[in-house]
């Protein structure tokens, strides 16, 4: 029993090193610490001085303002529109019973062995037909439908009791009323779980939208112009860490505060 909970420490710790170190680096007051290597073990952890004038730095001088208001119009509008098509596309492939089912559901599935990169020329193409390349909805509309949620989402309509869809189907409910006020309600922790995996995949993306926008740059989420950073304080590690931050935080704190639904909504999916 101990050497499980010393071998879980070691993971631990091995994971978030890296978190913590960049952490530290961006709180570092770089007016009074010049000449400190970051890579001086362990005083570079453990920063006598601390400020936050990297993040204001960073912030003002590489305009990440509308970056982040891009990253936060790109990942909401995947995520809804993951759970909507994959919540939609489950309930026939979970509870209808018609010719093909399983061959379709195994057909979906096997697309998880596909690279997305197999998809990007074609995608470009078609959204270069159809005008939408350079825009929102030109990298939103490609990745919202996904295996993987259409997997979650089946799961979870599975566990629910048959008797609940009998009884509504009595009382003369459509399916597309029962899919609203019977399904949904009761796989929120799905839709959580499947929510928080989108937002995180959709919000530290970078090759897909830096294509997709390539003609209109203006358009780019934080991800992709963080990867700026490097060039522009080539020598200030400092707020490079502070932009690294600014990135991984919002989708750190969102994951803390729904961890619950996170847990359950995976373990009503398995159990699926």
């Amino acid at each position: 029993m101990v050497w499980t909970y010393v071998l879980l420490g070691a993971v631990l710790l091995f994971a978030v090193f890296p978190f913590l170190w960049t952490f530290a680096i961006s709180l570092t007051d770089k007016t009074v610490s010049s000449g400190t290597s970051i890579y001086d073990f362990p005083s570079s952890l453990f920063p006598r001085h601390l400020t936050l004038n990297n993040f204001f730095e960073v912030y003002r001088t590489f305009s990440l303002g509308k970056y982040v208001l891009n990253s936060v119009i790109l990942s909401s509008a995947t995520v809804v529109g993951t759970l909507l098509v994959a919540s939609l596309a489950a309930y026939p492939l979970a509870r209808m019973r018609f010719l093909g089912r399983d061959l379709i559901f195994a057909v979906v599935l096997s697309t998880l062995v596909l690279p997305s990169e197999t998809s990007f020329i074609v995608n470009i193409i078609t959204l270069k037909n159809l005008g939408l390349l350079g825009t929102y909805a030109g990298v939103v509309l490609p990745v919202i439908s996904t295996a993987f949620g259409i997997f979650v989402m089946r799961g979870a309509y599975l566990s629910i009791p048959e008797t609940l869809l009998e009884a509504a189907r009595i009382d003369g409910a459509t399916e597309l009323q029962i899919w609203r006020k019977v399904m949904l309600p009761l796989s929120v922790p799905s839709l959580t779980a499947l929510g928080i995996f989108t937002l995180v995949g959709s919000w530290n993306d970078y090759f897909w939208p830096s294509l997709a926008l390539i003609t209109n740059e203006d358009l780019q989420p934080l991800a992709v112009a963080v990867l700026k950073l490097k060039g522009q304080f080539n020598y200030d590690p400092f707020n490079i860490a502070a932009g690294a931050m600014i990135m991984m935080l919002p989708v750190l704190l969102i994951f803390l505060a729904a961890q619950r639904h996170f847990l359950r909504g995976l373990d009503g999916a398995v159990k699926g």
